[in-house]
């Protein structure tokens, strides 16, 4: 079987992850990539006034990666952003036990949308961008469902304060979309980009890989 392994075409200048989140960097590990950097962006990611959560991940995506890139100058970078969602209304990153209940009782019993924005920036500036949605139904929560959940701690600096790949994966009732774009990075998507950048070259394993 096929492998995906990083180029190692030396045409190909370093790439860096523009993000700090452990989820991200694990996922690509998954696929078989690791980045040479990772370099947070730290910047401002508040909705714009009136902006739809669809246009707040692509718009922090495409941010997060521009920003790393202008301090790494002839790298690819790729970022990435994911925004839980009601209807029209963006859920943010839980910070505290009030803001994290609020999200769980709003979700509760409903069905909600994630929405994945993924942007990859050239050395020559050129972007590549991608937005994928997840649909995902939460079951109705019980009070002790959610004192459960908010004692684990597992909400902290999450968006829509929860996180699928922990005790939250008991709360969904269904998903329609990419698991993967839940958790913090929409895995066929980002490969694709990096394999469009030829950042990707896939490869058999060694004989002694396939023992």
């Amino acid at each position: 079987m096929a492998v995906p392994a990083l180029s190692d075409d030396l045409a190909h200048p370093h790439f860096v992850l523009a993000s700090a989140s452990p989820r991200r960097l694990d996922l690509l590990a998954q696929i078989g990539v690791t980045p040479d950097d990772v370099v947070p962006a730290e910047i401002d990611e508040r909705p714009l006034k009136g902006e739809l959560p669809r246009d707040v991940a692509r718009r922090l995506a495409g941010a997060k990666a521009g920003a790393v890139a202008e301090r790494v100058p002839g790298s690819w970078v790729l970022g990435a952003d994911t925004v839980v969602a009601c209807g029209r209304r963006a859920l943010p990153k839980a910070s505290s036990e009030g803001d994290a209940r609020a999200c769980l009782q709003r979700l509760s019993g409903r069905r909600h949308r994630v929405y994945g924005g993924v942007a990859l920036v050239g050395p020559q500036g050129g972007v590549k961008e991608r937005l994928v949605i997840t649909s995902v139904a939460f079951k109705r929560l019980s009070r002790e469902d959610m004192d459960g959940y908010l004692a684990s701690r597992e909400w902290e600096d999450k968006a829509g304060a929860y996180a699928i790949q922990g005790l939250a994966g008991a709360f969904v009732r269904s998903l329609i979309g990419s698991y993967s774009n839940v958790v913090g990075l929409p895995l066929f998507e980002t490969a694709a980009l990096l394999s469009s950048a030829n950042l990707i070259k896939w490869r058999r394993p060694d004989t002694a890989d396939a023992d």
